[in-house]
């Protein structure tokens, strides 16, 4: 089982980083090493930026008001404005999570399970670079969520 403090293997060549196939393929003791922290880091620093991106192109496109006179044509604009804000608020919440995740890496935190301890898993941060808890205890949370609710 891999600890908090390993630091295995060494970081790829200068510039290149880690494929997601190369990620899987590492041992247990190379759990979070620098080339895995790198990894992530650019995975989800590129997140961070296509958000932002999105979050521009949100701005730009409410700013472009089209008068039309059908009432329905306007109810449709205005129904799309509503979805396009939506999907813009989780990924503002995504990207605090992103943000949260980018923190970690740098405080040394990222990929361990906020209330065990143990590893979150590889293949789970690839699903979900943004994860704080391992799949245990994600489940724990939710089945209590569902029990006791929120």
């Amino acid at each position: 089982m891999a600890t908090k403090t390993s630091k295995a293997s060494p970081a790829p060549a200068a510039g290149s980083l880690l494929t997601e196939e190369q990620v899987l393929k590492m041992s247990d003791k190379d759990y979070m090493n620098e080339a895995q922290l790198a990894f992530f880091k650019n995975r989800l620093q590129q997140l961070e930026k296509d958000l932002l991106k999105n979050a521009d192109e949100t701005t730009e496109h409410l700013r472009e008001t089209v008068l039309v006179p059908d009432p329905a044509d306007r109810a449709t604009i205005e129904e799309e404005h509503a979805l396009e804000l939506r999907t813009r608020d989780r990924e503002r919440k995504l990207l605090k999570k992103v943000q949260q995740s980018i923190a970690s890496i740098d405080s040394g935190d990222y990929g361990w399970c906020e209330e065990t301890g143990e590893p979150i898993g590889v293949a789970r941060l690839l699903a979900r670079p943004t994860a704080t808890l391992s799949l245990e205890a994600q489940q724990r949370r939710e089945l209590k969520q569902k029990l006791y609710g929120d």
